[in-house]
């Protein structure tokens, strides 16, 4: 589906200009003459970039940025102003109002191109992230793993799994449970090398993508720090007694230990894959093996043909 840019801007040169243009790169484009229009149209066509002149007849383009601020149906909406004054103040002036970028006329056309692709392409990472972690969500975790696939390059996809979180959720509150998840992701970040990818598929499930070689000694440091700080987490009656109680639905009483990890690490070392759905099919069965388990621990699949 077309990505839908909204030009907004009073003078009919630039603006036929920037509407060729956006027209050529295969976008939807609608066009607005001034401020007012712009706003009308925003509001009917819910465009997904807008291009602001910022020189206009009132409302100018800084009025019309802090307007779409304000409406929270547009806050995120991302805005790029143009204008022909390349005054240090004034871009500094539209960026403290929100625009995401600014570009300045004369503008270089292959420019112009890049900061749009560029806006849109980070405005949609952003949506797809998780809003707890900040990490990237589903969607990313896949094209990832199917872009080290294409690229025919070895790598480990790591799935971490925190143990008995439910119950720990249910028992202390959802306010502690984010404490943990944050917990998790900060590990996480801290251990990721600069080509490794992090990845929260939701709830207490993350993962990270790294070199094969990489993936054991990551793997021991994320327990010994996990073990280490997620007893800061409990209560000192619960550390002590090392576990947590709470009644089923059936009003029997049932014990979990103290949070542990489960990691399920997956390489195409030894065998190769198709698809993000086969990796996640094998660290399934890991991590079934290691539910079994006492206590944090890690599994690596060395198996050279499927089963």
């Amino acid at each position: 589906m077309k990505k839908k840019i909204l030009v907004i801007d009073d003078s009919v040169f630039f603006r036929s200009q920037l509407c060729r243009i956006m027209k050529e790169a295969e976008y939807d484009v609608l066009e607005a003459a001034g401020g007012r229009d712009g706003l009308e149209q925003t509001d009917r066509e819910r465009p997904d970039l807008v291009l602001l002149d910022i020189i206009m007849p009132p409302p100018d383009g800084f009025e019309v940025c802090r307007i779409l601020r304000d409406r929270e149906r547009h806050n995120l909406m991302p805005i790029i102003l143009v204008t022909s004054n390349a005054n240090l103040e004034e871009k500094l002036t539209g960026l403290e109002l929100g625009a995401d970028d600014y570009i300045t006329k004369p503008f270089n056309e292959r420019e112009l191109l890049s900061r749009v692709r560029n806006t849109l392409r980070r405005v949609a990472r952003n949506r797809s992230a998780n809003p707890l972690t900040g990490l990237s969500g589903n969607v990313e975790i896949k094209d990832e793993i199917n872009r080290r696939i294409a690229l025919e390059s070895k790598f480990a996809v790591i799935y971490i799994d925190i143990d008995n979180f439910k119950p720990f959720n249910d028992i202390y509150g959802f306010m502690r449970g984010d404490m943990a998840i944050k917990l998790m992701a900060e590990i996480l970040r801290s251990l990721a090398g600069p080509d490794d990818f992090i990845g929260h598929i939701g709830g207490d499930d993350f993962v990270i993508i790294t070199e094969p070689d990489d993936a054991s000694a990551l793997c021991e440091e994320c327990i010994r720090r996990f073990d280490e700080k997620i007893a800061s987490l409990y209560d000192q009656a619960h550390l002590e007694q090392g576990f947590i109680s709470t009644t089923n639905r059936k009003g029997q009483p049932e014990i979990f230990p103290i949070s542990t990890l489960s990691l399920s690490v997956v390489s195409n070392t030894h065998r190769s894959f198709s698809n993000e759905l086969e990796i996640a099919d094998v660290a399934s069965e890991l991590k079934h093996k290691l539910k079994q388990m006492s206590g944090s621990n890690y599994l690596i699949d060395k198996r050279k043909s499927f089963s």
